[in-house]
């Protein structure tokens, strides 16, 4: 007999897409049941090490566990692991021990694509899992009530039923235990009667959905539903892009991101030595038909951090989108030219290879401790010679500076919602009053980088967003308060097909399957 013969139809509940208890179980604040502390610890010793090492759980699965533990009530980001299981700033292991009380076995390279796999889709899918985790639960308040890991628990064994498509035997299994041993038999039991249930729907093939019905705001709470995003957000897209094409950017968003890699010329890398690299570790790619020190990798990025590529500065990861800004900003051999908000520094150091050694790029940040990471790469790749780093507010810099440059990069903080497919986590981080927030903070930081611009020097002002209110509206409202600038169109620096009609960068999800991105060249008259 069939684990779906051997349960029987799951009572679903009324609600249209269980969004009162989503919105319960989103607001709560209710502290975890196990600690997540991010304090180090001493060492422990072999013999306790062994002593709490567990062997009948998943390793991945428990590491997957803690790590959306640490996302979602700890601030840690959804970043990859390296090849020793290690995360944002401590060893992974040393989380699932302070966690769950246990550690597993050492993460081999299958554990570690899992885990990557696992983290990063449960992130993107969690309004839709937690849709229909609530429906199969007894009831709402089961679900708004539901204890942090328990609910991790869970939302890992939907995503590797519904979108994984993992055998279910094992997925019910490996979880079922996971949830005894990390918190108690009961907690095991409710994790099999609700997998089970699931396994059955999907067999019948009978997922519930919500039904598009009904006005705008209720079609814009069925689509975030289906596509997992915030409602705010697809409220927004439909209003700037259309339903149709709001729907093509979420599926972007919840496809596997792409990742490039540049060459570093400075270290006499070319793209070619890349490609034998990238071909002797058959990691699978293409070459950037945009940039020529870039090759795009859909797959096995982990393999070239192992590899020590990144390690020992032969390449950087780097999108192209953000490639093609410093294209926009056209960095030449001799000029000055300042990044305003430079951290971490992917872009200081594209322009800084750019010089060959000749001219200078302040790099401006308020963050030191990132200034200290990009000083190191700096190094790493050789251009270290033509970087100068300085700790600042941007805004109190430009007011008390008599710096004056040929070029100004102003890569603002933005809300990031073109690179959703990346950063899995900052769907459910941003707020629609955060837009807000960003916009007069970016209009203050326009302000200040354009004292830093020498008369007919270039201020390029970028994003990572895809948003007009950020982007094309921040430019107009700028030129309205400064004359003495105007628009430089990107034709010549960047293919046309990312040029706007304004002569803005734009480099579109959903139409050149790349980052989200924006720049603007601002040239300055007197």
């Amino acid at each position: 007999m069939s684990m779906a013969q051997a349960v029987s139809l799951p009572r679903i509940l009324v609600s249209t897409d269980a969004s009162k208890a989503l919105s319960k179980q989103a607001a709560s604040t209710r502290k975890p049941r196990t600690s997540i502390s991010t304090k180090k610890r001493a060492k422990v010793s072999p013999s306790r090490r062994t002593q709490n090492l567990n062997l009948e759980v998943s390793p991945h699965r428990a590491v997957s566990a803690v790590r959306l533990m640490r996302i979602q009530f700890g601030g840690a980001f959804a970043d990859l692991l390296n090849k020793k299981g290690k995360g944002s700033g401590d060893n992974e292991m040393g989380y699932v021990e302070r966690t769950l009380g246990f550690r597993t076995k050492d993460l081999d390279d299958r554990d570690l694509r899992l885990v990557t796999d696992i983290v990063g889709g449960t992130i993107r899918w969690r309004r839709y899992l937690d849709h229909l985790i609530c429906l199969l639960c007894h009831d709402e308040k089961t679900f708004s009530s539901m204890e942090p890991l328990l609910l991790q628990i869970l939302r890992i064994g939907f995503y590797e039923i519904v979108k994984l498509d993992m055998p279910p035997y094992a997925v019910v299994d490996e979880n079922v235990r996971l949830a005894k041993v990390a918190l108690r038999p009961g907690a095991g039991n409710l994790v099999n009667g609700i997998l089970r249930k699931l396994v059955l729907l999907k067999d019948n093939n009978s997922l519930p959905l919500p039904k598009l019905e009904g006005n705008d705001r209720a079609q814009a709470r069925a689509l975030a539903t289906i596509y997992s995003h915030p409602v705010w957000m697809v409220r927004r897209w439909t209003k700037y892009l259309g339903q149709e094409e709001a729907i093509k950017l979420m599926v972007w968003n919840n496809s596997d991101p792409s990742f490039s890699l540049r060459a570093n010329s400075r270290k006499g890398v070319t793209r070619a030595d890349l490609v034998m690299q990238l071909n002797l570790l058959k990691v699978p790619h293409e070459l950037s038909l945009h940039l020529d020190e870039f090759i795009r990798v859909k797959t096995g990025l982990q393999n070239v951090i192992q590899a020590g590529l990144l390690k020992e500065g032969l390449c950087a990861v780097q999108d192209e989108s953000a490639g093609l800004v410093v294209a926009v900003v056209d960095p030449q051999p001799g000029q000055s030219i300042v990044d305003c908000c430079a951290a971490p520094g992917g872009k200081t150091l594209y322009m800084a290879s750019c010089l060959s050694g000749q001219g200078l790029v302040y790099a401006i940040d308020i963050n030191k401790g990132r200034l200290r990471i990009l000083n190191e790469t700096a190094k790493l790749h050789q251009v270290n010679s033509v970087i100068r780093t300085i700790h600042a507010d941007l805004r109190t810099f430009a007011d008390n500076s008599t710096v004056k440059c040929d070029k100004v990069l102003l890569d603002a903080p933005c809300s990031g919602l073109g690179v959703l497919s990346k950063r899995a986590d900052l769907r459910w981080n941003r707020r629609l009053e955060d837009m807000e927030e960003l916009k007069i903070l970016q209009d203050e930081l326009l302000d200040a980088a354009s004292l830093l611009v020498k008369p007919g020097g270039v201020l390029v002002y970028s994003t990572c967003s895809i948003d007009p209110e950020e982007n094309e509206e921040r430019v107009e409202a700028f030129l309205l308060r400064h004359p003495e600038f105007s628009i430089d169109p990107a034709d010549g620096l960047v293919p046309s097909d990312f040029v706007t009609k304004h002569g803005f960068f734009f480099s579109d999800p959903i139409k050149h399957s790349l980052d989200g991105a924006f720049a603007a060249r601002l040239v300055r008259a007197f």
